[in-house]
């Protein structure tokens, strides 16, 4: 029993483990303000429920313009989208 255990805990850390975005490491002082990409962000559609710094990764919850929720990663430096999961 307590192998089934150890094997369903190893699993479930091994899972999360590969949601994480892997954003490129810039040196902090090349990252977009945190406040100029919220307002790029904003002005590009997305409402920003949560904004959040995720190892080398800008992170957001929220809404598109389309009004889809979103989960999206994105690069520190160029903003581009590492990783995105929007609502179907």
């Amino acid at each position: 029993m307590r192998n089934v255990l150890l094997a369903s805990l190893l699993i479930a850390l091994s899972g999360s483990a590969f949601a994480a975005a892997k954003c490129a490491a810039h040196p902090k002082s090349e990252w977009m303000k945190q406040e100029d990409a919220k307002a790029k962000l904003e002005a590009e559609g997305y409402k920003i429920r949560k904004f959040k710094v995720d190892g080398n990764c800008y992170e957001i919850y929220g809404h598109n313009k389309e009004g889809k929720k979103v989960e999206i990663y994105f690069d520190t430096k160029t903003l581009d989208v590492v990783k995105a999961e929007v609502e179907k």
